[in-house]
This record gives C-alpha cells, structure tokens and sequence, in this order.
C-alpha cells in the first residue's frame, strides 16, 4: 500500500479500529476503507486491486446452547447500550473490572476503555433498541463470543461498484462479564505506548467439547489455511471449496476457479512440501455448528516508533457444509 494512503487509512480507520463506536465511526469507515481499496492492498510488493462480483453477506448466526445463546445476547447488549450509544456509565454491568484489552490502541482493563467511550461524546438518549449496525455473521461457543461486521462503501474508480469489507470482533465471557477482547485493528500513529499481554493463551480456555461434525469441519478448514494458504498446494482448492464457494474479503476473487489463479499467480508463490508443523500456528482455533474460527498474533512494526513491534490479530471465519467450504470471511 502507498505510505500516504495507509496513513490516511490508519487516521480515517482510528474509531473502526477501536470497536466501531459511533455514526461518526461510520463515516470514517466509508472514507477509510475507499482509501484502502483505491490505493490497493499491497501484498508481496504488488497492488491487489478490488476483485468484481462480491455481494453482501446472507445474515447467519450459528447453532446455540440456551447458555450460548444467552452470552451472544449479553455481547450484542453491550455493543448496543455502550459501544453505540455511548452509555459509559452502563459498562460495569458488561465488562470485569480487569478487562483484558488486545486492541493495540486501548490500554487494558475497563476504566481505560470507558475513558475512551467518554471522550467520543455525549451518550445518545434514549438508547435505541436496535443495533445500527448489527453483524452479519456471528456465533457463541462455550465461553467465546465472535461477530464479523460488514461494512458497504461505493469503489471510488467505479461509483456503480458496491464494496463490502469485514471487520472482526471476539469476546471471551469469564463469571457472568465480558473478560478479553480481540479485534484486528492496526496501530495507529500516536496512540498509546503498545504493552504486550500477559494473559494466558486464548487456546487456554476451553470452548466445549466439539461434535465429530464440528471435528470434520475443523479438519477442513485447518488443512485449507495450512496446506494451500501457507504451503501453496493449490490442487486441494478443487477438494476442499464448494463448486459454489464464495469469498467474502474484496480484494480476492469471489468464486473457486479464480481463487485458484489468483494464488498461483501471486509473485512469491511457491509450492512447497507440507511439513507437520504450521509456519504461523494459529493462536485460536474452534468449530461452531457449521463455521470454523480461526485466529492469529502477527507482529508489525509501531507506526509511532518502528524500532518497537506490537502484535495485531488476523481473523479467518470459514463456513463449511456436506464436507465442503462454502463461504470465507477474511
């Protein structure tokens, strides 16, 4: 990406970056991401332009427990009456006291988040009983909650082109309160001093016994990202994706066939031996119902100071169906 357009995107992207936090964010989505897309995504040195035919997602919510499904309410109640509405005064109710923060832009624990909230304005009265914007795909399982949000904005080099890009959030639920959040923000320029965390794994807590269908779905979406993403075995995109399958992130071709290409023709690519272990392992891994989620800790330098790093989240979110992946959100 051009070095002036990832600061306009990183500067346009701040209240994004920090959970989506008001109509203003909204904005400043629209406008960071369009820079994003027109200056292309830069990967191995080249521009990645924005690929046609995506479509918005098909609103989806996987399979819940009645203990699920009350933790999935209990998130989507904390982003309605304080993330949205700004309503800082509500957050004891939702978040622990000692609230872990993976956000490279917010210092942990909850007084600094509600801080954050305070400064972005007034609270909106009364609050709405609806999400603005509610996310189009999400799930709870055991004690994680993960939601992928879509967000539309018009292609600037082609105004009769809608571009849906996604963003990705993911809560651990501890004694009844939102404990940890992760997000796939970047860093931005000025933000506070990046401290690394202390808490333990998120592959430490359990997130229930899978079902030997989830097993199977996990086992396919494991050998996709490891087998063809990392080592470059692309004979097994025929094996692994639906003859249907869609991709959801913009600046990757939509449908199968072209995915195949595309990954052959990237200028690194390089077909490699599979070796048992992964080169980037990720740090979270589980099946629910018919989706996988999968997460990993990528080191970056920090925009404020490049002799330091800090560590950023990547997200996959992969539905799979009769043995099949239908459907990637990346």
């Amino acid at each position: 990406m051009d070095d002036q357009f990832r600061n306009d995107f990183e500067q346009h992207n701040r209240h994004r970056n920090s959970f989506h936090l008001s109509s203003t964010a909204a904005l400043c989505i629209a406008i960071a991401l369009s820079l994003l897309f027109i200056s292309s995504c830069s990967a191995f040195g080249q521009s990645m332009p924005l690929q046609p035919g995506h479509l918005p997602s098909r609103k989806q919510v996987a399979p819940t427990t009645p203990a699920e499904e009350k933790n999935l309410a209990f998130v989507l109640d904390w982003w309605r009456e304080v993330i949205e509405a700004r309503h800082s005064e509500l957050g004891a109710n939702y978040a622990a006291e000692d609230f872990i923060q993976h956000n490279p832009n917010i210092p942990t624990g909850r007084a600094a988040l509600m801080a954050l909230f305070k400064s972005l304005g007034p609270p909106i009265e009364p609050i709405p009983e609806q999400l603005q914007n509610p996310p189009v795909v999400a799930g709870a399982k055991g004690i994680f909650v993960w939601l992928v949000f879509e967000h539309k904005f018009k292609n600037p080099k082609d105004p009769s082109q809608s571009v849906y890009e996604n963003s990705f959030d993911l809560f651990r639920i501890q004694k009844g309160k939102i404990q940890e959040h992760w997000d796939a923000a970047r860093k931005n320029p000025g933000s506070p001093a990046f401290i690394p965390s202390t808490a333990p794994p998120p592959s430490t807590w359990n997130t229930a016994k899978p079902s030997t269908a989830e097993q199977r779905n996990l086992a396919i979406a494991m050998r996709f990202e490891k087998n063809v993403v990392e080592y470059g075995h692309i004979e097994d995109i025929e094996k692994l994706l639906s003859s249907s399958f869609i991709e959801h992130n913009p600046v990757k071709p939509v449908d199968r066939e072209a995915l195949k290409q595309f990954i052959h023709s990237l200028p690194d690519y390089q077909l490699q031996d599979i070796k048992p272990e992964w080169k980037n392992a990720p740090v979270l891994k589980f099946a629910d119902g018919p989706f996988v989620v999968m997460m990993w800790d990528k080191r970056y330098k920090d925009p404020s100071d490049p002799t330091r790093e800090y560590t950023r989240n990547h997200f996959a979110i992969l539905r799979i169906e009769d043995g099949r992946i239908q459907e990637i959100w990346d």
